[in-house]
């Protein structure tokens, strides 16, 4: 059929419909300058405390960091200038892998430009058409994208529901499984039950892929399953959200990392990390394993205590028997878009910038702000914070029977994937309509 505004017209028509499409679905979206170094910064000419970053310990502004990547930048330059197997790897780099290696407690670490790109490397290189991959239904973005690439057999499972993971695993004995999920989920700030999907996977001979990103209260793996014989691990992390920097990394046995090398495209077709960035990482990383890191992630532990809400079910955030939240991700769902669009701006008002959530990076119905908290931010801010969240919060208890009804459909695209609670999976590859999930 020929356009009707001829053939030149058809792409700039496609992409302006599309356009149009996100505009009256009020889901515009675009940058904001954030001219800041910490928390504290100018955003359209006016001072704001921002509580919307990943910069937990506040490490992306700690000066033995800054001095770090200044020190990198002197000695090696602004680039890499290739890829790492090529002329793109620098010693920083190797220091960089081997100090995440004993961090994470494995024989090897690989790191790739961003967490995105390692998640599609590990997916990518494990998985393949005689795989399957069980992903949790709320997982990240980049480990969706990394089923579709692997072109692997993907079933979704209930969120954080070990029994439906266990029927599906049960359902085929025979095909190379991975099972992967965040530790901690980047939009509702919850954690897997780590302890149970690996028991499940060392039974199951599945192996286990571990998104770690923003686990930086936890949950931390017990040196028993990190060195249990009868389980295939691969943890992934990012640079840039504990330690303040920039990148991802793999972490696993040296067979595995070997592989990853030589044959994740992520990893082989792009530059290398820049040397200021992994010497950042580096020394973020000495920092945090030092006495003054923990003492950090003892502040950031506090001032997540004094906001997030009152009474909160530590056990339904995968923290049984303890009273610390799960992480310093707090979301305030509110429902709808407008709802959302509305509460952000009466905090920017109040001088605290918390953009809202909005799908499709969350599900219809649970439009929200999603509060994280620093080590960086100061008591006053937290408790200008903890003010001002106060009527929100009275509305967000009163939206949540509505918020049920409208996440339905979309978390059920679980089960109707697999046939329902306790039944195998009927339909492989993941849907075009699984959720899209973002850091």
């Amino acid at each position: 059929m020929t356009h009707p505004g001829g053939p030149s017209r058809l792409w700039p028509d496609r992409v302006r419909a599309r356009l149009d499409d996100v505009v009256e679905g009020g889901r515009w979206r675009a940058p904001r300058e954030f001219d800041a170094r910490g928390p504290v910064g100018l955003l359209d000419g006016e001072t704001v405390v921002s509580f919307a970053s990943n910069d937990y310990l506040g490490l992306s502004a700690h000066p033995t960091v800054i001095a770090a990547a200044g020190a990198a930048l002197e000695r090696w330059g602004a680039g890499t200038g290739a890829s790492r197997l090529v002329t793109g790897s620098r010693p920083v780099h190797s220091a960089l892998e081997r100090a995440l290696a004993r961090w994470k407690g494995t024989d090897a670490a690989v790191c790739f430009p961003t967490g995105f790109a390692a998640n599609l490397g590990a997916l990518s290189v494990l998985g393949g058409p005689g795989v399957r991959v069980l992903s949790d239904e709320l997982n990240h973005a980049s480990i969706i994208d990394g089923c579709r690439l692997s072109r692997s057999m993907a079933s979704i499972y209930r969120h954080r529901d070990t029994a439906h993971l266990c029927a599906i695993l049960e359902a085929d004995a025979t095909t190379p499984t991975i099972v992967v999920t965040d530790t901690v989920f980047s939009m509702d700030g919850d954690a897997a039950p780590v302890a149970e999907i690996a028991d499940l996977c060392r039974r199951h001979g599945a192996l286990l892929l571990l998104d770690e990103a923003h686990a930086v209260l936890g949950p931390h793996l017990s040196p028993d399953l990190l060195t249990d014989p009868d389980l295939t691990l691969v943890r992934m992390g990012t640079l840039s959200k504990t330690l303040g920097s920039l990148g991802g990394f793999l972490a696993a046995s040296e067979d595995v990392i070997h592989l990853m090398v030589n044959q994740a495209r992520p990893y082989i077709f792009t530059t290398g990390l820049t040397p200021a960035d992994t010497a950042a990482a580096l020394a973020a990383l000495e920092v945090l394993r030092s006495p003054e890191g923990d003492a950090l992630v003892r502040r950031l532990s506090d001032l997540v205590a004094r906001v997030a809400p009152p009474g909160r079910d530590a056990d339904a955030a995968g923290w049984a028997g303890v009273t610390v939240p799960a992480s310093p991700i707090i979301p305030v769902i509110l429902g709808t878009e407008q709802a959302a669009l509305e509460a952000s701006a009466a905090l920017l008002a109040a001088g605290l910038w918390v953009p809202a959530i909005r799908p499709p990076t969350v599900p219809a119905g649970t439009s929200r702000l999603r509060v994280t908290v620093s080590a960086a931010h100061s008591d006053d801010q937290v408790a200008l914070l903890v003010a001002a969240l106060a009527p929100l919060r009275q509305r967000e208890a009163g939206t949540d029977a509505n918020v049920d009804a409208d996440a339905g459909p979309l978390r059920g695209s679980a089960s109707d994937s697999t046939g329902g609670s306790g039944t195998a999976p009927t339909r492989v590859g993941v849907p075009d309509g699984a959720l899209i999930r973002s850091h």
